[in-house]
């Protein structure tokens, strides 16, 4: 099974809350801005990504949005400033 680029943003009203999903998300996927990260996530991940946020949010205040990018349009993002797209981290087995 492949891995997905997922955007995944934010706006949690609360500190501690917002805290929480951020250090969540500092786990699966590279900050790229304040409020926002990119992750490259086996489909399990995201359920389970999805599952640990979900306590955290408040519907009448609060929003996590997912963007899932196909692998043939991640070539076309682009980045205006610094900062590079997440790329998947090259690994050896010996």
């Amino acid at each position: 099974m492949r891995k997905q680029f997922i955007v995944i943003s934010y706006d949690i009203t609360n500190n501690k809350r917002r805290t929480k999903v951020a250090k969540t998300l500092e786990d699966y996927g590279k900050r790229v801005q304040y409020s926002v990260f990119e992750c490259l996530l086996l489909p399990a991940e995201l359920a389970k990504l999805k599952k640990l946020l979900r306590p955290q949010v408040r519907e009448s205040q609060d929003t996590i949005r997912y963007y899932s990018i196909g692998a043939e349009d991640v070539p076309r993002i682009r980045v205006m400033g610094f900062g590079k797209i997440t790329e998947e981290k090259p690994f050896f087995i010996q």
